[in-house]
């Protein structure tokens, strides 16, 4: 089974060798060179990408994660069994998922008819992520989801929450996206506005992926194209 993970915090980010650990060293990075947070399902068609082949399994790529998924698909290793984006160093739930670039790639390879599952991490305030925790929940999880059958046209969403070190591990929770926006404000500096709408604050509607995840448990969603 070839695995090709991916993410937007860019190759050399703690998360996505926290999924490297999670899929036992199995996988094929080709992941963007640098952080492309919140960059969504951009892609890049009117200049060319530059790609850095460290070894036969890690690719840098000049561009954003739909690109490396683009890339992969027709140049790099056009047999993928699956594509698996992450850790992202913060939740991915809700409407994040059409900002997210983490969860474009994973849609990118949904598009080509190839399974993907995009993994989060939520960060509470300024709390640090334990990756050695996150990584042991993406293990349970990913054990879950690479043997369970998808539908046409969907993929896997996953958010972890944030539990304190000596609380037991979070039950597994699959539920619904939420469709509710994120809370909106900005200060005023003159003519320069700054976004400081706190994520936290969000709305918590029952049964969703923030309510559950918020709650402390790992949402699971199936999205679809």
């Amino acid at each position: 089974m070839t695995i090709i993970l991916t993410n937007d915090d860019g190759i050399d980010a703690p998360g996505i060798r926290a999924l490297a650990t999670a899929v036992n060293g199995q996988g094929i990075f080709i992941a963007p060179n640098t952080e492309y947070s919140n960059c969504g399902h951009q892609v890049t068609t009117h200049q060319p990408i530059e790609v850095k082949c460290r070894s036969q399994q890690e690719y840098a790529v000049f561009g954003t994660p739909a690109d490396c998924i683009r890339l992969a698909i027709s140049q790099l290793c056009p047999e993928i069994s699956w594509v698996i984006s992450g850790i992202n160093a913060g939740g991915n739930m809700g409407v994040d998922v059409y900002s997210s670039g983490t969860v474009a790639a994973v849609r990118e390879a949904t598009f080509h008819g190839i399974p993907g599952i995009a993994l989060s991490q939520y960060r509470q305030g300024k709390n640090p992520i334990d990756w050695q925790q996150t990584t042991r929940w993406a293990i349970q999880v990913l054990k879950d989801l690479l043997h369970r059958p998808l539908k046409p046209g969907c993929f896997w969403n996953v958010n972890f929450p944030f539990v304190e070190p000596q609380n037991p591990d979070p039950p597994i929770i699959f539920c619904q996206p939420s469709t509710q926006p994120l809370p909106i404000d900005y200060q005023v500096n003159g003519s320069k506005y700054y976004y400081k709408g706190i994520y936290g604050q969000r709305q918590r509607t029952p049964g969703t992926d923030v309510e559950v995840c918020l709650s402390g448990n790992i949402a699971v969603t199936q999205l679809r194209l």
